[in-house]
């Protein structure tokens, strides 16, 4: 699972996009804060249905930061 601590804007070229199955969040306490967790799961062309396909987890700092870019950009 990666941890965010930092988000850094770049600008992409053209980009190829697949469908998850579904995606869900979570709310992780810890020591030093919140994390917000990100899991989404694999879509129906997958071999494995339902599966986890990926996890990312934000730090606090970088909920803050995501936080800051939504009101921004959006």
């Amino acid at each position: 699972m990666a941890i965010v601590r930092k988000l850094e804007r770049i600008t992409l070229g053209k980009t190829k996009q697949t469908e998850v199955e579904s995606c869900t969040y979570s709310i992780i306490q810890s020591d030093d804060g919140k994390y917000l967790q990100i899991d989404s799961y694999g879509s129906a062309q997958r071999k494995v249905r339902g599966g986890k396909s990926q996890s990312i987890r934000f730090s606090p700092e970088a909920i803050i930061q995501l936080r800051e870019i939504l009101s921004k950009e959006l």
